[in-house]
């Protein structure tokens, strides 16, 4: 039996929390599941997901690294799906997401999805972030300027012996799987918008503001960190 498992991380989302993991269990068979990691949330967000009075949902309190990578990789450990998906948790997914991507993962190890950049009240900020972000496969254009966004993201489960451990100090985890993705494995980008990822104040990420900048030292330290980490994931493939 094929169990999809879609992994969330959260932290203080009570403004966003129902609509997101409303969006993704409405899609869920009753095989599969939805696996919170929590990083310490102070506000309604547990509550409002034991409301669902759902069996799928299985929240698991991080107690490793704080921030988003360590959330996922704490997620990550509890998941028992054949094929697994990234959730944050102030989106809302199109209903016909899971089914589109799964049925593409039958073919692929990794699929990621379009999906249109909205506001807080789901105005519309950039219809495509694949055209914002000029997405695409292949290592030297992410290790560049990465395109994979985690969101977005589904694969399966054998990638996972690849991905984890995150690497120490990495700057973000797409970043890191699509790395792995492209050097190891078979990933496919898929031209249509299935989900909305909403822009607010309190984002993990600033990936749409243009407020914030990176500066070239930051960005030279992000690649570094990868860098420095694939000599240890080429070994593990070649003692496989």
């Amino acid at each position: 039996m094929e169990i999809v498992s879609v992994c969330m991380a959260t932290y203080n989302g009570e403004k966003y929390i129902y609509q997101q993991a409303k969006s993704i269990l409405d899609q869920l068979s009753a095989n599969d599941e939805l696996v919170v990691s929590d990083d310490g949330s102070t506000d309604g967000t547990i509550k409002i997901l034991e409301a669902f009075n759902d069996s799928r949902v299985k929240i698991h309190k991080n107690e490793g690294l704080k921030g988003p990578v360590g959330n996922f990789q704490n997620g990550l450990a509890y998941v028992k799906g054949s094929y697994i998906f990234l959730a944050d948790q102030d989106d809302i997914w199109l209903n016909t997401k899971i089914k589109k991507m799964v049925a593409l993962l039958k073919q692929y190890d990794v699929v990621i999805c379009d999906c249109s950049i909205v506001d807080d009240d789901l105005n519309i900020i950039k219809p495509s972030y694949f055209q914002h972000a000029k997405s695409g496969k292949g290592f030297l254009k992410n290790f560049k300027r990465n395109t994979y966004m985690g969101n977005c993201m589904g694969f399966r489960k054998e990638m996972l012996g690849s991905i984890l451990p995150f690497p120490p100090a990495i700057p973000n985890h797409d970043l890191w799987i699509g790395v792995v993705a492209d050097l190891f494995y078979k990933p496919h980008f898929l031209n249509e918008v299935l989900g909305m990822h909403r822009r607010h104040q309190t984002n993990a990420s600033n990936t749409f503001d243009v407020k914030i900048k990176t500066s070239f030292w930051q960005k030279v330290n992000k690649r570094v960190l990868v860098g420095r980490a694939l000599p240890r994931l080429f070994i593990k493939k070649l003692s496989v």
